[in-house]
């Protein structure tokens, strides 16, 4: 196997083990019914998110909480609703907003500890205007600003890997 090949098959493993109960869950799949960027589901640009977070993390050889950030990035857009739909059918101020969303939604289903909170709450800084304070929290920062560029102009490089995350957790 190559060696491309492997550390990605490491980033799945990772993902599955520290998001199975997340990922399995049929809520959470509710938000697969949702566009985030381009033609890309909520859904699936939150496991972008949570592969760029381990990408980010280890080839920088930042030493973190591995399992709050997978579990942070996978619920971090948990927001549920269409934030392209008119402002009048949707919740106000999505963009500073739906980080308070998602953690409520995903409060009612999942634990959530501090540093998870803070990376649903405070990934859109700098247009939330509260500095984070978690490590993890500027790796999904950074990552979800990364994949929401290559959402909206070109299909990200690791579709394959989300595809394959998708249908390992649907069986």
């Amino acid at each position: 196997m190559k060696r491309r090949d492997q550390k990605n098959q490491d980033l799945k493993i990772a993902i599955i083990n520290y998001g199975a109960d997340i990922l399995d869950s049929r809520e959470y799949k509710k938000s697969d019914k949702y566009i985030q960027h381009g033609d890309t589901t909520t859904h699936d640009h939150m496991i972008s998110a949570a592969l760029v977070c381990l990408k980010i993390a280890r080839a920088l050889h930042l030493h973190c909480d591995e399992q709050s950030l997978v579990r942070g990035a996978l619920l971090h857009d948990y927001f549920l609703y269409d934030w392209h739909a008119p402002r009048a059918t949707r919740p106000p101020r999505h963009p500073t907003r739906h980080g308070t969303y998602a953690l409520k939604n995903a409060a009612e289903i999942f634990t959530i500890n501090p540093t998870e909170a803070e990376m649903l709450t405070e990934h859109m800084f700098p247009v939330t205007l509260k500095l984070p304070r978690h490590k993890e929290t500027w790796i999904l920062t950074i990552a979800d600003k990364a994949c929401s560029f290559k959402e909206a102009f070109a299909k990200p490089i690791y579709y394959k890997i989300v595809k394959e995350l998708n249908d390992e957790s649907n069986h």
